[in-house]
């Protein structure tokens, strides 16, 4: 990987920046990290896709390489997909974060008679960003269960990174109609639209204008992995400079299947100026996040 850290060094450089503010990458227990890559060798019906891991390191190398990138600043995604999962993988977020300063504390939901409280807890405790993913958990946000959670996460300011497009294969609470209603519902949740909503691109633009606090994030949008299967329509990419100010760098890492530079390259070839790639890799998160 040395040319990829080459890349991403040089990219950094040329646009003046201190360092990345990656919002989108996953450290999970081990166990739980080994059956997601697990599922992605057998090209798990999610997928459908031949998808090597690029980044199938140790947890203490993994580290190295995104700090060896100059990323300042990175979440520890991770995310239940059945009841009684999310305490316990929020304890352990709490502990990485504590051993880890540079990660941004980050905690997890699914829809539970003891959701309100666990996640009252991870706010009490420091967390900074939430993930919620709504195809893998196939659960509704509209859940009553979950009215506590998206109240609480509203009120105290603490962003969301919500899966909740319906890419790579749809869910049957993915795409922007049920998220929309938790917005309508709670207008100043800042809801994080992970991997910039697709396919849905279009319709989560509009949420976005529709919503000051709503934000995108790039996870593997406009790569030549995605632009295979969900290409960005090129005719939204005027509303996409506009909302320079609500688009935040996220990768993926480790979980990818490309060189960690292709997606900085990627958003580079849009074309939108080096003003709009110095907000969406740094900017735009240090402010959300005050680092």
């Amino acid at each position: 990987m040395g040319d990829d850290h080459d890349d991403v060094v040089r990219f950094r450089q040329r646009l003046g920046l201190p360092g990345l503010i990656d919002v989108h990458t996953h450290f999970m227990p081990e166990r739980v990290l080994r059956k997601v890559w697990a599922y992605f060798d057998s090209a798990g019906p999610l997928t459908g896709l031949e998808w090597p891991i690029a980044y199938r390191h140790e947890e203490a190398e993994r580290l190295a390489v995104l700090r060896s990138f100059g990323v300042l600043r990175f979440t520890s995604m991770l995310y239940p997909h059945k009841p009684g999962m999310a305490a316990w993988l929020n304890d352990w977020a709490a502990g990485f974060a504590a051993r880890t300063p540079d990660c941004l504390h980050t905690a997890t939901f699914f829809p539970e008679p003891d959701a309100g409280r666990y996640v009252r807890e991870a706010v009490e405790a420091g967390a900074r960003v939430f993930k919620a993913h709504l195809q893998v958990g196939a659960y509704d946000p509209n859940d009553p269960l979950l009215d506590p959670v998206w109240g609480l996460l509203a009120e105290a300011g603490i962003p969301v990174v919500t899966h909740c497009g319906s890419g790579p294969a749809p869910g049957k609470h993915t795409g922007p109609g049920p998220i929309g209603r938790v917005l309508a519902r709670h207008p100043r949740l800042r809801l994080i639209v992970a991997h910039m909503g697709m396919p849905e691109y279009a319709e989560f633009l509009t949420l976005a204008e529709a919503y000051p606090e709503v934000r995108l994030d790039t996870t593997m949008a406009f790569t030549d992995f995605v632009e295979e299967f969900s290409p960005f329509p090129p005719a939204e990419l005027g509303r996409l400079a506009d909302l320079g100010d609500r688009v935040l760098l996220g990768t993926d890492f480790p979980n990818i299947p490309y060189p960690y530079a292709h997606q900085l390259h990627a958003l580079e070839r849009l074309d939108l100026g080096d003003d709009w790639l110095r907000a969406v890799c740094h900017d735009n998160a240090k402010a959300l996040f005050g680092v």
